[in-house]
């Protein structure tokens, strides 16, 4: 019984996390007057709730948007500024619309949303798609792209699919969220044919080789990583050494100053497993979801490993060292130039 007790779902008032420490101790700086606000480029809203109300029968919020308000519109320093909306739960039907369509207005933003701006990306049944891109909260395509780590479909069908939905795209002029994984040379091959050169592209939850990161970097040059939680694993590296090697190459680069990357969640998914380290209470349970607000624990990560990196540089233009707020600050602007939000 005491490992039953030791092993269950904290409760839901673990959801609603303390500010990041980094936070109280800047706060003390009375020249700190103001932090850069969440902005969540990958998340997956329906999925994320549906998981709030299957780990807790008894869940407070009732709602997706009683659920948004709750968690993302706290007092917290660092607050969510907007999140970009993936659509992949199948079937889709009108859902996207119906939630699409509740943040139209700055009124029902206001509202409805807490002040959250809400931005989503969609890949469903096609026709479906088409209408979606015409949505004026529609900022992309995605995610769409090769998985030959579970080949869930044959790869010749899932490249056709890839290659006919890029096409898309491109043509509608949307942003590309990519997901890949263990298809780099096929991923490039299509990519590179298909896209181009100056085309928006977002990698999503970049897990691949830091020598393809490299090269797609260098092809594409709006083209930028997608940082999780996974970055934060013992059993992932390959995340981390990208950010290494984009923050000793960035220097040399007058055009990208900053590594271009985008912070994101992939929630439910990829809680950042550091978040542990201020929620001592938790002990060895963990909570069952993860969600927009833990994005500053995945910043603090990457600011250590791109300190890292900045060390190795032989002449950086940025002297200063990496923290949350400058990870938060860089990946906000690049936000901006990937979806426009």
């Amino acid at each position: 019984m005491g490992k039953n007790k030791k092993n269950a779902t904290p409760g839901e008032e673990n959801l609603h996390l303390p500010p990041h420490p980094f936070y109280s101790e800047s706060t003390a700086d009375a020249n700190v007057t103001s932090f850069t606000a969440i902005v969540d480029t990958h998340t997956h809203l329906v999925s994320t709730f549906e998981s709030y109300v299957s780990a807790y029968p008894q869940a407070r919020y009732l709602t997706i948007h009683d659920f948004v308000r709750g968690f993302y519109t706290s007092e917290h320093p660092s607050k969510v500024e907007a999140i970009v909306d993936v659509w992949c739960e199948a079937p889709v039907t009108k859902t996207w619309k119906e939630i699409a369509d509740s943040a139209l207005t700055e009124e029902s933003r206001r509202d409805l949303w807490g002040g959250i701006e809400y931005w989503f990306v969609i890949d469903e049944v096609e026709r479906d798609i088409l209408e979606a891109m015409t949505h004026p909260r529609c900022v992309g395509w995605g995610e769409m792209g090769l998985d030959y780590h579970y080949d869930n479909s044959p790869r010749q069908i899932q490249q056709d699919i890839f290659i006919r939905q890029l096409r898309h795209a491109v043509r509608l002029g949307k942003t590309l969220t990519i997901h890949t994984r263990e298809a780099e040379e096929d991923s490039e091959r299509i990519l590179k044919a298909e896209v181009p050169k100056d085309h928006k592209i977002h990698i999503h939850c970049y897990t691949d080789s830091p020598e393809w990161a490299s090269r797609m970097l260098d092809h594409f040059p709006n083209l930028h990583i997608g940082i999780t939680g996974v970055i934060t694993y013992t059993t992932n590296l390959t995340t981390s050494a990208v950010i290494r090697q984009m923050t000793f190459s960035s220097s040399a680069s007058p055009t990208h100053p900053s590594p271009r990357i985008l912070l994101e969640t992939d929630a439910p998914f990829m809680t950042p497993s550091n978040l542990y380290n201020t929620l001592p209470a938790l002990k060895n349970r963990r909570l069952p979801l993860s969600l927009t607000s833990m994005i500053p624990w995945t910043a603090e990560f990457v600011a250590r490993v791109a300190n890292e990196g900045r060390s190795a540089a032989p002449e950086e233009t940025d002297s200063s060292p990496w923290d949350i707020e400058k990870v938060m600050r860089v990946a906000r602007q690049n936000a901006k130039t990937v979806y426009g939000v």
